[in-house]
């Protein structure tokens, strides 16, 4: 198996046009001959490089609107000829094709056609054809050939030529090969998922997905773990789009505990401030308040505890009065829309905080696609962006809540659809008082929730446990009474869960004998 193949003919087509002359005028000075096709072809003899068109190669113009360039034996047998197999050798000399060394491509633009909202006939014209034709043919024939398909690789590309005499290296040929199959196989994807969406099919009978590598990380969930991130195509606002400006490099757990926060978070509007503090994928404290530092101290109020090393996510950019109490604890991650610069200098003195802000928030409400991996395949559903109006709300107890309580219960409902089922969430006054998570019965989360209050009630010199006068949310419904009889005797006046039990009859009597409010939303938020 040869290790160095010099290059001496390259075949450019690229819509992707950035740092395309600096890299034709480097291989050109080193006596590369350049083919490439029209736009491209265009910006190279602007430039005043020397270049071939492809049509002279194939001998056939491009026809049907450029449908029809590159599709051709003299391209692709000069692609995917074996240089050390006589038969190949003799059937390039017969039919007078000439070998093409190098291919550098990128596709037409389809998944950003796609987010600018262009209409079905203008997404199909941006579906590339040719260009996978040559990318798929270099890779394969990667001992000879060197495929490059995306620019951050031209500068390492010239590092090989620089190294090797003007040749690249087979282990430099087989990477590229990798990067090419793997990008094919994205942009496929990209299309198949759009295609999906354009006619409706909720399941196709492949489901493809494709992701493009953000960072490797130093180990997954515990260190005998390998992990990296990737990024999708959808461009959504959240962690992979986040730029960290200080703080250690960000951990697989961070990187999951941080968007949980985000995603949480971001289901209050700007206008009011909100702070999440979330520990394990689950919220230990959520708030809102008339400015974002009284958000943090009324979420840090919840459970102090568990705050202790937790992630900090604000919907508001952070400011110095809301950095100043965030440093007086141990925290993991802050993330928020923004930080200025007096925020910034007070947490430039905690060196291993990671701070990480974006453009905006998570939009709570674009559709998109869920999966886990399950053995042997996985699990595919759409993501939960349900919606919680309140006509569709029914009061199911003899007491109709109070304003306060609806507006408390709404803020309740909203933490549980981002808290590990069966969740349990106690809120007094716009802050969770109590939250119970992931346990195997929903009459342990109620317990638990509460379990905490006459601790921190104390810590903060209260006489009554902070339970007491507030409100429960459950995000499915409590299949016996004993939640219901367990919320009030922690001191709650309402409950807002989903419904549906066989059993509500006994749930709703066992509310109105402790004289709470209930309500039923009809939808549930399972989180597993």
């Amino acid at each position: 198996m040869p290790n160095l193949f010099p290059i001496g003919r390259a075949l450019i087509s690229v819509s992707d046009k950035n740092g395309l002359l600096d890299l034709a005028k480097a291989l050109t000075a080193r006596g590369v001959e350049l083919i490439s096709t029209g736009g491209t072809s265009g910006t190279l003899r602007m430039a005043g490089l020397p270049v071939r068109d492809v049509s002279d190669v194939t001998g056939f113009p491009e026809m049907m609107d450029g449908r029809i360039k590159t599709l051709h034996p003299n391209i692709h047998g000069a692609l995917l000829a074996l240089r050390d197999d006589d038969k190949h050798l003799l059937a390039m000399t017969t039919q007078k094709i000439e070998q093409i060394d190098l291919l550098i491509v990128n596709l037409y633009p389809f998944e950003e056609t796609v987010a600018k909202g262009a209409d079905h006939a203008t997404c199909i014209e941006n579906i590339d054809i040719g260009g996978p034709a040559m990318i798929r043919a270099a890779a394969k024939n990667h001992r000879f050939v060197t495929v490059v398909t995306d620019p951050t690789d031209y500068q390492e590309l010239l590092d090989q030529l620089a190294a090797h005499n003007g040749a690249t290296t087979m282990a430099f040929r087989q990477k590229m090969a990798l990067t090419a199959y793997g990008k094919m196989a994205a942009y496929d994807a990209a299309v198949s998922n759009w295609l999906a969406d354009e006619i409706g099919e909720k399941a196709p009978r492949y489901r493809c997905f494709a992701g493009k590598l953000a960072q490797g990380l130093r180990y997954g969930e515990n260190p005998h773990q390998s992990a990296a991130l990737y990024t999708d195509a959808s461009k959504r606002e959240g962690i992979s789009t986040a730029r960290q400006l200080q703080g250690k490099e960000l951990s697989y757990n961070n990187i999951n505990d941080t968007d949980a926060a985000f995603e949480l978070v971001a289901e209050f509007s700007r206008d009011t401030p909100a702070c999440a503090i979330i520990k394990h994928a689950n919220p230990c404290g959520m708030a809102i308040g008339t400015t974002l530092a009284e958000a943090y101290l009324r979420a840090y109020d919840c459970d102090r505890t568990s705050a202790f090393g937790g992630i900090v996510a604000l919907n508001q950019p952070l400011d110095a009065a809301t950095a100043e109490k965030i440093v007086e604890i141990f925290t993991e991650v802050v993330i928020a829309p923004g930080a200025n610069d007096e925020a910034r200098a007070i947490f430039a003195s905690k060196k291993n905080l990671r701070l990480l802000t974006t453009d905006s928030l998570p939009n709570t409400r674009s559709p998109g696609i869920a999966f886990k991996q399950v053995a042997g395949g996985f699990l595919v559903q759409d993501r939960d962006v349900g919606v919680l109006a309140n006509h569709n709300l029914q009061i199911v107890t003899k007491r109709t809540p109070t304003d306060a309580e609806m507006a408390d219960m709404l803020l309740a409902w909203k933490v549980a659809k981002h808290a590990k089922s069966n969740a349990i969430i106690y809120v007094k006054n716009g802050a969770t008082v109590g939250v119970g998570v992931g346990q195997m019965s929903r009459i342990d989360s109620t317990r638990i929730a509460a379990q905490k209050s006459p601790n921190m009630s104390e810590t903060l010199g209260l006489t009554a446990p902070l339970t007491q006068g507030s409100v429960v949310a459950s995000d499915a419904f409590f299949p016996f009474a004993d939640g219901v009889v367990a919320a009030a005797e922690a001191g709650a006046t309402a409950i807002i869960q989903p419904g549906g039990s066989i059993r509500d009859n006994e749930v709703i009597t066992a509310a109105d004998t402790a004289g709470l409010a209930m309500v039923f939303t009809g939808i549930r938020h399972f989180r597993h």
